[in-house]
This record gives structure tokens, C-alpha cells and sequence, in this order.
């Protein structure tokens, strides 16, 4: 084997494996091969092969590549065929999501090709689980998320951590006239919440100079690479990788090792606290599941779980809106208007409840730069959506967030532009009521019984910190061309979002 481990340490496998053999097959198929149309409209597609050679040449740009095929096609849905890889049916069709999350929720689980996908970092975790076990863990985080106690912890932990550190790191790169990364400052802040209100530890360092904590560097890595195993044109690679012990699969062992290490020790020093004191040690999550009486493994894979979902998700949303509101300087003005009407502390619930053109503003954001691009689900059965589309067994079944909030079926001809107003009843930002819109058409959050438990506490945060800024501070990017989404497990901005970041000249 250690021939093997050798060779493939100098040459990635993918290359042996996709561009020797397709540089060999292409020509030959172009001659011989008319090429053949899925049902509707999707890729060009091949004999045996399917539309691998159109998939492989997409690679880098498959969100785009599969927004422009399911607006050509007149159900907004596209089928799928490739060498290696299930049959996959990709959908921005809202009766097809909502089939999929609700109607006959039980005929789509995520499935097994999915949680092995994730399973060696995830475990049995509620993200990544099906069935009876999902149920179980879902009635337990749906008790603790429903409690005024734990909203008003992160309430308070929300305020302390903004007012005694963010706000005073942006002070400080204000002063210094400082470039920086405002993504990476969104998501250490994101990191740092989420691993108070899961774990009750603080853990990463907010200050731009200081290099990001191990463990977040581990959950970065982990992430990444499992996001690159669902994304492999051919799913033999990264399985083989792993057997072999060598390159990406070795990182990502040697990460979810560290995470698992750092939670678990985490868990014992909290249980052992706890049987000393003989009382309750906080509101965090962990405290309230080891109250529960859950096995330590359970534990730490719901933690695992809920720092993945929590750590990127709002830090992505805010920093394509802070992307946008620099390309609309007119809506941020409003936005401003906004905060000062509702001048009270910002730590007040109903106070962030009234901002209402900001919470459009986040689900506008959201609409075109999803923080999660597509989910996926796996049919246990034969079926058949409600646009006709047939389904069989074992096929992958995607929807679709980011397509969907670029077809014109849904949002109307002007669904690429940044518009916060759609969001009203009324087309004003100025006092109006917001509309009440289908989670099936904009399943940022998923939808049906799988709906995200942290939706409320996600929108609080988001609310609280790009107010609390906006109020104090000017973000100027400085480049002017478009970024680049990048669609990982947590979508991102390529490259981050380098700003210049100005003190208001006065204060709301």
C-alpha cells in the first residue's frame, strides 16, 4: 500500500480517474453518439455515461449551470443521469418542495447515500439522521429551543458579546483606517455565539490579527471536505481516498478527531461539575441535555450538529447584505430610518421585532445568496411529484434554494434584483405589513417537520448585530466587481468581503 499512498500524494486521483478518461471518450462520443435530451430540458447526455462529460466541464459553476437548465425547462425541474452518481432530480418547482418536505414527507429521507456522506463528521446527529432516531432528538432540541429561558440567554449572551467585544473590535479597526475581512469577523462572531448557546464556552478570538481558534479551524476543514465529497463527479474517489488513508480523507479524519476530543472533554468537565454541585449549570444547550439523561455520544453528536448548522448560516446572510446594502445605498439609508424610529435597546425583543424593512432586507439577501444553495433527499420508494416528474427508488431528489430564488415563476421578472419591498404587502418599506410566504417557496430554512429550530433565534441575531452596526458604522467594500458564491455545506463569499469600515459622523 505504500506504493499506492506515494503516488497518490503526487497525483490526485481525480485527475487519473475524470480528465484522462474523458479527454479520451469525448471526441469519440461527439462522432459516434447523438446527443440525447432527459425529459423537459437538461444536460446533453450520452449513452452509459450520461451527462457526465457536460457535469465534469460545469464543475466550478454548478449552481449556475443548474439555475440556467431548470429555467429553460417548463416545470422548473430537471433529471439527472451520470456515470458513478444516482439518478438526481433537481427541482426550484415550490409544489415539488413542498411534496417532497411535507406531503409525503415519509417517501423522502435524507437517506443513506447522504449521512454517509456526512456521518464520519455529523455522526448520529439530528441533521443527519432519519426515522425514529431523528424524531427523538427532534422532540428533545424542540423543548429546549421553545423555552423563554434559552431565548432569553442568548439574548443576554448576544448583547455581552456584541457590546464588550464586536462592537469594540470594529471601533479599533475604524480608528486604524484597517482593511479586513468583514466575512471573517461575522463568522468568528457567529462561532463564538453558537458555541455559547450549545456548548456555554467562549472560543474564538474576534480580534481580525489573532489566528481563528484550532477548533474552528478543525469544523472549517471537516465542513469543506465533506462538502467536496457530495460534489465529486465520481463518489468512488473520495471512498477510496478513505480506504487509503491519504489526502483530503486524511485531513478530515485528523479534524473530526480534534472536534470530537475538544466536545467530549467539554461534556465530561460539565458533568462533572454538575454531579458535584448537585445543580443546573446553565442555560446552554449541553447543560440541558445532559439534564435530559442523553448517552454522552448522542450529546456530543447533537453539539456537533448544532454548531455546523448554527456557525455559518446567519455570518453568510449578513455578509451578502452588507454586500448588497453597498450596491444600494438608498435602502440602507431607509434601513437607517428604521433603527432610529425603533430607538430603544436594541436587547429588547419587541424592539427587533419592529424592525421589519430589516428583516425583509435579510430575506431578500437570503433569497439570492442562500446559506445553504441545495438540500437533498433520497426516495424510498417509487413516486411521482406533482409536475409530473417521475421518481424511482433510490433517486436523489434535490431542491433547490438559490435557483429558486432566480425564477421568474416565482418572484417575477425582476427575481434578480436586490427589491426588500416584495416582502411587503404593500409595495412601501415605510410601515407596512410583512407577507406571510410559503416556506415552499422560500425554503431557506427548510420547511414541513424538518423546519429549522433556530429560525427565530437566527433572524434575533442577525437583526441585533447588522443593526448594531449599521447604527454606529459605514462598510465600504473595497473592490466594486461582483463576488463569487461558493455552495459548500454553509455557503460563502470567495475571497471574503475586504472592507473599509467608517465611524458614522452621527451616531442614531
Amino acid at each position: 500500500m505504500g506504493i499506492f499512498t506515494s503516488f497518490f500524494k503526487l497525483v490526485p486521483l481525480e485527475f487519473v480517474l475524470i480528465s484522462v478518461f474523458f479527454s479520451l471518450l469525448h471526441a469519440i462520443l461527439c462522432k459516434v453518439c447523438r446527443v440525447s435530451e432527459l425529459s423537459g430540458h437538461g444536460p446533453p447526455t450520452y449513452p452509459i455515461i450520461g451527462c457526465m462529460i457536460s457535469f465534469y466541464k460545469n464543475r466550478t459553476r454548478l449552481i449556475d449551470w443548474y439555475t440556467e437548465l431548470i429555467a429553460e425547462s417548463d416545470t422548473n425541474t430537471i433529471v439527472v443521469n451520470r456515470l458513478g452518481a444516482r439518478r438526481t432530480i433537481v427541482t426550484a418547482n415550490s409544489e415539488n418542495v413542498e411534496y417532497m418536505l411535507k406531503t409525503n414527507f415519509n417517501n423522502f429521507p435524507k437517506g443513506k447515500p447522504f449521512t454517509e456522506i456526512l456521518g464520519d463528521f455529523l455522526g448520529y446527529g439530528i441533521f443527519n439522521v432519519d426515522g425514529e432516531l431523528w424524531r427523538i432528538q427532534r422532540k428533545l432540541a424542540s423543548h429546549a429551543f421553545s423555552t423563554n429561558s434559552l431565548r432569553e440567554f442568548v439574548m443576554s449572551t448576544l448583547e455581552e458579546e456584541v457590546e464588550n467585544q464586536f462592537l469594540p473590535s470594529l471601533e479599533s479597526l475604524a480608528a486604524a483606517s484597517a482593511v479586513v475581512d468583514l466575512q471573517d469577523l461575522l463568522r468568528r462572531l457567529s462561532f463564538n455565539m453558537i458555541c455559547k448557546v450549545s456548548l456555554g464556552v467562549d472560543h474564538c478570538v474576534l480580534d481580525p490579527s489573532q489566528l481563528v481558534s484550532p477548533l474552528n479551524k478543525a469544523f472549517d476543514m471537516a465542513s469543506e471536505i465533506c462538502a467536496k465529497r457530495g460534489a465529486a463527479p465520481l463518489l468512488l474517489v473520495w471512498k477510496v481516498k478513505k480506504w487509503l488513508g491519504v489526502g483530503s480523507e486524511k485531513k478530515l479524519r485528523d479534524a473530526v478527531e480534534e472536534v470530537h476530543a475538544y466536545v467530549e472533554e467539554i461534556i465530561r468537565n460539565r458533568k462533572k461539575k454538575m454531579d458535584e454541585s448537585q445543580e443546573n449549570c446553565g442555560e446552554d444547550l449541553l447543560s440541558r441535555l445532559i439534564l435530559a439523561g442523553c448517552d454522552e455520544e448522542v450529546i456530543r453528536d447533537m453539539i456537533i450538529n448544532f454548531i455546523m448548522a448554527g456557525r455559518d448560516t446567519t455570518s453568510a446572510a449578513m455578509t451578502w447584505l452588507f454586500w448588497l446594502l453597498s450596491c444600494h445605498p438608498v435602502i440602507e439609508q431607509e434601513l437607517l430610518k428604521e433603527i432610529q424610529k425603533n430607538d430603544k435597546r436594541l436587547s429588547d425583543y419587541e424592539s427587533l421585532e419592529g424592525l421589519k424593512l430589516l428583516k425583509a432586507s435579510l430575506c431578500e439577501s437570503m433569497r439570492l445568496y442562500p446559506p445553504v444553495a441545495w438540500d437533498s433527499k433520497h426516495a424510498m420508494v417509487d413516486d411521482m411529484l406533482p409536475d409530473g416528474t417521475l421518481v424511482q427508488a433510490g433517486d436523489r431528489v434535490t431542491y433547490f434554494p438559490y435557483g429558486m430564488g432566480r425564477m421568474e415563476a416565482l418572484w417575477g421578472k425582476d427575481c434578480i434584483e436586490f427589491r426588500p419591498s416584495r416582502w411587503f404587502i404593500e409595495p412601501s418599506h415605510q410601515g407596512g405589513s410583512l407577507k406571510k410566504v410559503s416556506p415552499y417557496k422560500f425554503p431557506v430554512f427548510q420547511a414541513g417537520p424538518r423546519i429549522c429550530l433556530g429560525r427565530d433565534m437566527a433572524f434575533i441575531q442577525m437583526k441585533y448585530v447588522v443593526a448594531s452596526i449599521l447604527r454606529r458604522f459605514e462598510i465600504k467594500p473595497i473592490r466594486s466587481e461582483k463576488p463569487i458564491f461558493v455552495p459548500l455545506l454553509t455557503a460563502h463569499m470567495a475571497g471574503g468581503l475586504k472592507v473599509l469600515i467608517k465611524k458614522r459622523d452621527h451616531s442614531i
